[in-house]
């Protein structure tokens, strides 16, 4: 291996892991969230069996987990997409996310939209291995945010809000409208789609700057 290729490679390393590491307080580890459900009780026993549980395969953050189970999700033209977890504890609504790419595979017009902000969002059919539920609204393109816990938005003197944040790298670029939600239950994290991971060269544990 000649000196330019090892200093190539050398360099390369060196970029990725500076992108991998904090450097100032106000860096944030970045999660990537491909597309996933929150289901209600009553439409995971219809789409499963009566009295089902979902399987914990990991924790997340607080009481969140992706579980073991996959559904198919379909569109009004009859479009569907395969193995899409799901992520519990259960929730009161059912809600999908998924990505622009995904609406368009889908033949959906679904809204980008925070968690739970459901109200007239994009009708689509779920498919379990005992049942079938279609939901007149609750598919949503989900919008790039920040977790923050209390203690953290003191130390940063950032507070439920609006911010941009900086990438660096190759596609380096700045995202703006990034919402911060605080909460007990939150740990200090930002949360893009794949779409945007994609676009910015992001992956999993990847930092960014709060600008």
């Amino acid at each position: 291996m000649n000196e330019t290729l090892v200093q190539l490679i050398t360099e390369k390393v060196m970029d990725v892991l500076k992108n991998e590491q904090p450097s100032s307080k106000k860096e944030v580890k970045v999660g990537v969230s491909a597309r996933h459900i929150h289901l209600s009780k009553e439409h995971l026993e219809v789409l499963f069996g009566k009295g089902y549980e979902l399987n914990v395969k990991k924790y997340l953050m607080g009481d969140q987990f992706a579980s073991e189970e996959l559904v198919t999700i379909v569109g009004p033209k009859l479009r569907s997409i395969e193995k899409v977890r799901i992520l519990g504890p259960v929730r009161k609504e059912t809600q999908v996310e998924i990505s622009a790419t995904d609406a368009i595979t889908l033949g959906v017009k679904a809204p980008v939209r925070l968690s739970g902000d459901t109200k007239s969002s994009a009708s689509i059919t779920i498919v379990g291995p005992k049942g079938t539920v279609r939901i007149d609204e609750g598919c949503i393109i989900a919008k790039r945010h920040i977790h923050m816990h209390p203690e953290d938005s003191k130390r940063l003197g950032i507070g439920e809000g609006v911010v941009s944040v900086r990438i660096k790298g190759d596609r380096a670029g700045i995202l703006e409208n990034v919402d911060v939600r605080v909460r007990e239950d939150f740990h200090f994290e930002m949360h893009i789609d794949t779409d945007e991971a994609n676009a910015l060269g992001i992956k999993n544990g990847s930092f960014v700057e709060i600008i």
